[in-house]
């Protein structure tokens, strides 16, 4: 078992629990994250059977999705294990997983609306599995509040909150037999072969002249009892009460008989810090105890040290465009004795061989020096560092503005009037996830964050560990300053690389918004299966949300809504327009959903476009336009549209217009709404000698993404959605250069810089020239729904 702080065997006589902390991690729970953290450490997945949840929300079960969808591109399942509200996430998520997965999850303890409350303190412990290393069960602990719920109950989302239950594993390995005795051995008429590993085994034999048994405990030392390891996620101070009374945890105090060995502590520091809590964990006085929750940028000890590797060159070469982080030490340390350790990345702790018993730091990641590391690194970027540099020269001295309006003049595109004399603080787009598939160690998946400053902003797609990312790029605290500003969450299609953060993200927000006392549901716009899963979703925990069907928001939904149309649009499922596709490109994605007036066909959804043209208005967007687009079933891009400037009182200049493909091939739909865009954010999955795997996967292919934005007059091309097969850099059309530019996780550009992106290309490739196309291990699986 290798969870994301797991049980490791090696060998049978070698056994190691693993605690990895990452994005606030909780311990045996598959958090977001982990799986991009196994990517850069080597972490087999295929290897893990099991994985323990020890509470069912956004904060420890974000990443179990993403772990089931690669081991089935595998054939590979995993067993789940948690309280009883993983049935009903296991249901949420059935319209993206395999089903098989749903055969391998084992709940256990009262539902959500049962009596959680009446819990017994002298509740044995549940039994769950056992095997011949390792036997695990779960004490089940509740909140006070879940009393008060059930007498008052409502079905309102506080009670469900209240009435989340929390496990403890105890985690107890077999007993480590006494060590063999050849001396023994030979007086019980035994000689030295195959019995004698028969008896170490546990297995008894026939003495060599056939007389007598030969027993184990005759050849054999005395035995001494297994180690016990303890997880303990108390998440709040209300479950304080539950722990210290239970009597199964009060079975392993001292006199017992039982020796703890090793306890892990996975609540937050305002809990574990209290003062009941920390009379509860002295008594366990001989127990080494780890404290692996903490409150900290994740980037004073980066859980991704190539990453931040790869983004602290980028910074090096264009700091406008790629920001540095200040790290801020923790806010919360909770008291440190002799026997208890900060919980770091890659700590190990030694349960067999006897003799190796506790902390293994070998492989703990070290802090990362930015300063240093640059320092190692100036003469490797020297060239690149200087060329950028020039170009940043002439753009604030407004050399760069003259020649381009100069190439005007030749025919060339010249300035955009959205861009003349336009505020830094009008727009900027931040690129939190430039990769395809699944998480590398550069590139996280899909997530875009459009910041209007003040106005706020919105996210379009949101991949698993996008709310990490907000937190590399923006800090703790303007992570949470950023959610707090968030006005829509826009989704393009039900593949798990672009929407298994979400949950994450909006219960994030919605705990921020509670501390003050604030309720103000998110719109979400997206597919309407996304509505189904994140509506089942619902009955584990508030996520404070409102949906909007992508369909809802086309062209098409919006001519019927301004006229006062709420029955829609009509269509006949006999008859496919051709034209709207290019030659060659009439594949399976042809059908009836392409078909105009399909996706409004069951009327106009009114109150929820008030909702948008509300939130619209409060992020200064004259329009949202959800684009059908040629992927999977109800995939689409967006184009988005700023009101006009005011200049004076009666004059004003265009807003700008931003476009996001989503996943497609190209379409003339999209070309059709990108048309004099501002910026085309395209997706470019494979390399240009890849169009035989673009057209099987209904990708594109760079050149035909830059092409989109050439036929559409775009004025600035960026690519993403790269395959992890291009974990730096990917292959780029030079032709193109003077209006494209590839995107990289956490860049950042303004959108009065806009003009002089496209001259920083030959700088990045001249940092990347020595570097490899290509990573280890780097095959790109495809995670699809049904």
């Amino acid at each position: 078992m290798d969870r994301a702080s797991g049980l490791d065997r090696k060998k049978r006589k070698e056994f190691t629990l693993r605690t990895v902390v990452a994005n606030q991690a909780s311990t045996l729970s598959y958090i977001q994250g982990f799986h991009r953290f196994s990517n850069e450490h080597k972490f087999k997945l295929s290897k893990v059977d099991h994985v323990f949840l020890t509470r069912v929300c956004t904060e420890t079960i974000g990443g179990l999705p993403g772990l089931i969808l690669s081991l089935a591109e595998i054939n590979e399942t995993v067993k789940t294990w948690g309280p009883s509200s993983l049935n009903d996430f296991a249901k949420a998520a059935r319209i993206f997983v395999p089903s098989g997965w749903l055969e391998h999850t084992h709940s256990f303890g009262p539902g959500i609306n049962d009596d959680a409350c009446l819990l017994s303190p002298s509740s044995p412990p549940i039994f769950l599995m056992e095997d011949e290393l390792i036997k695990i069960s779960a004490v089940l602990l509740s909140s006070e509040h879940a009393a008060l719920n059930k007498a008052n109950y409502a079905s309102s989302t506080d009670e469900r909150k209240g009435n989340m239950l929390s496990a403890v594993y105890i985690c107890e390995l077999s007993t480590v037999r006494g060590k063999f005795d050849p001396v023994k051995a030979r007086s019980k008429g035994l000689s030295p072969g195959r019995k004698y590993g028969l008896l170490q085994r546990g297995e008894s034999v026939l003495s060599d002249d056939g007389t007598k048994m030969v027993h184990p405990e005759d050849v054999l030392g005395p035995s001494s009892p297994g180690p016990i390891v303890l997880v303990v996620d108390c998440p709040s101070a209300s479950y304080i009460s539950s722990l210290i009374n239970s009597a199964s945890l009060q079975s392993f105090f001292p006199g017992s008989g039982k020796v703890v060995n090793c306890m892990i502590h996975i609540g937050p520091p305002s809990v574990t810090s209290l003062e009941a809590y920390q009379s509860w964990m002295e008594n366990f006085k001989v127990t080494d105890h780890i404290m692996a929750r903490r409150e900290m940028s994740v980037l004073g000890e980066p859980t991704l040290t190539s990453s931040v590797k790869l983004r602290s060159r980028l910074n090096m070469v264009c700091p406008w465009f790629f920001p540095s982080v200040e790290v801020n030490d923790e806010t919360q340390k909770p008291a440190v004795n002799s026997r208890m350790a900060i919980g770091k990345n890659l700590l190990k702790y030694r349960l067999r061989p006897l003799a190796d018993l506790g902390l293994d730091t070998s492989e703990v990641l070290e802090g990362f020096d930015s300063a240093a590391f640059q320092k190692e690194m100036a003469t490797d970027v020297m060239k690149a560092q200087e060329m950028a540099q020039e170009i940043w020269k002439r753009w604030s001295e407004g050399k760069f503005i003259s020649s381009l309006l100069d190439r005007g003049t030749r025919g060339e595109k010249c300035l955009p009037a959205c861009l003349h004399d336009v505020s830094r603080e009008e727009m900027e787009v931040v690129f939190l996830g430039t990769g395809s598939s699944q998480p590398s160690k550069h590139r996280n998946v899909t997530g875009i964050y459009i910041h209007l400053f003040e106005r706020g902003g919105l996210l379009l797609d949101c991949g698993e560990g996008t709310f990490a990312q907000l937190k590399r790029r923006y800090g703790a605290e303007g992570a949470d300053n950023v959610l707090m500003g968030l006005k829509c969450i826009w989704i393009s299609h039900m593949h798990a690389d672009h929407f298994l953060g979400l949950g994450r993200i909006l219960s994030a927000r919605k705990e921020l918004l509670e501390r003050c006392s604030i309720y103000d549901p998110l719109l979400v716009v997206g597919p309407k299966l996304l509505k189904s899963f994140l509506d089942s979703y619902g009955k584990i925990e508030d996520l404070m949300m409102e949906f909007l069907d992508c369909s809802q928001t086309t062209l098409e939904a919006k001519k019927c809504a301004d006229n006062g149309n709420v029955r829609g649009g009509e269509y006949r499922r006999g008859s496919l327009i051709h034209g709207s596709l290019r030659t060659g490109e009439r594949n399976r994605m042809q059908h009836i959903w392409n078909l105009p007036g399909y996706h409004i066909s069951r009327g106009i959804d009114m109150e929820g476009r008030r909702r948008l043209r509300s939130v619209l208005s409060l992020l200064g967007l004259k329009d949202l336009i959800s684009v059908p687009v040629i992927h999977c079933l109800h995939a689409f891009g967006v184009v988005l549209e700023a009101e006009d400037r005011r200049i004076t009182e009666n004059a004003r200049k265009p807003g700008w217009k931003l476009v996001f493909s989503g996943d497609t091939r190209p379409c003339q739909a999209l070309v059709d709404a990108a048309q004099g865009a501002t910026i085309l954010i395209h997706e470019a999955t494979f390399d240009d000698a890849l169009i035989a795997d673009a057209v099987k996967k209904n990708h594109s292919i760079t050149k035909e993404a830059i092409q989109v934005g050439v036929h559409a007059g775009v004025y600035r091309i960026f690519l993403t959605h790269f395959s992890q097969r291009y974990p730096k850099i990917p292959a780029f059309d030079n032709r193109f250069h003077d209006r494209t530019c590839f995107a990289f996780d956490m860049m950042s550009v303004n959108l009065a810089d806009l003009p002089v992106v496209p001259e920083f290309v030959p700088a990045l490739q001249t940092l990347f020239q020595d570097q490899s196309d290509t990573e280890e291990d780097a095959e790109e699986t495809t995670a699809v729904c049904p």
